[in-house]
């Protein structure tokens, strides 16, 4: 029953589908995604969730007419809390913001006061919404390389898994084995499938964690099994996030995919066990 809701609820969207742009304001054409579609099967609702979070969107497309008709240019940063009921569907989205193109607003602040109505009733809780002009913008400065980041892409490992597998995690089965320890990790090599279109979505993914060693070339292994997984980008973080803490039982744990932009959207995720704001961490692929 809960597949044929599922499919139902998804049938429903214009992500797949041909479309009309539409260049005067429109909010009806937004569209959400039911949260629950994938928490339940990660056997998770709204009560029971064991982290925190946001989901942070940045918007490179984004222009409107001022009242003299001349146009005006920015980059939009948009956050949507975790426990919103409903994802914003990324297609239904870029229509949306493409529906300002020559709308005309008196000023910056209508403009944001006009998304945030919107973009908070579609999802279902208070979205927070700042527009920034396309020379500014401090949140998208590049990230610099942490010194205590480690990278585990140069793991030497092999590999001919490419379908979603969390048996391939483990922790560590050397000395460090039942010691707490803590790390910073990052791979650039997390690719994952759009759950309609089959589009490929890239990203760089960023793990913290505090307790028993994880082992880096299994969870290189994991990461690369999502290679030909279908799942929304949120999705995907909140599996990673579910089964890093079945399979290897942390004290702490925060997870922060930066996914590579498409039709002037980047989506970024972030999870966490204990603080719910995602950091500014721009990547250079962003």
């Amino acid at each position: 029953m809960a597949n044929y809701q599922n499919a139902t609820e998804l049938s429903k969207l214009t992500l797949g589908k041909s479309t009309q742009y539409c260049s005067e304001y429109t909010a009806d054409l937004l569209q959400g995604v039911p949260r629950s579609l994938n928490r339940d099967d990660l056997a998770l609702n709204q009560s029971n969730l064991p982290f925190v979070g946001e989901d942070v969107w940045y918007g490179y497309e984004l222009s409107w007419l001022n009242e003299k008709g001349k146009p005006v240019v920015a980059v939009a940063e948009f956050r949507f809390a975790c426990t919103s009921a409903n994802i914003v569907e990324s297609k239904s989205f870029k229509l949306y913001l493409n529906s300002f193109n020559q709308t005309r607003f008196a000023s910056v602040k209508d403009v944001e006061q006009v998304l945030t109505k919107d973009l908070s009733k579609i999802a279902g809780s208070e979205a927070n919404v700042n527009l920034f002009g396309v020379d500014h913008c401090p949140a998208l400065d590049i990230a610099k390389k942490a010194d205590k980041c480690i990278c585990i892409d140069g793991e030497d490992i092999s590999i001919d898994n490419y379908q979603y597998d969390a048996q391939l995690l483990a922790t560590a089965q050397d000395e460090t084995t039942g010691t707490q320890i803590e790390e910073h990790l990052v791979s650039h090599l997390l690719k994952s499938n759009c759950l309609i279109t089959n589009q490929p979505d890239w990203a760089s993914i960023y793990i913290h964690y505090r307790g028993k060693a994880i082992d880096h070339s299994a969870l290189l292994k994991y990461l690369i099994s999502f290679r030909q997984h279908n799942e929304f980008h949120e999705q995907c973080v909140e599996r990673i996030y579910c089964d890093l803490q079945q399979f290897c039982q942390l004290d702490e744990l925060t997870i922060f995919a930066r996914y590579t932009r498409r039709g002037g959207l980047d989506i970024n995720p972030f999870r966490s066990s204990h603080t719910d704001q995602a950091p500014f961490a721009r990547t250079l692929r962003q």
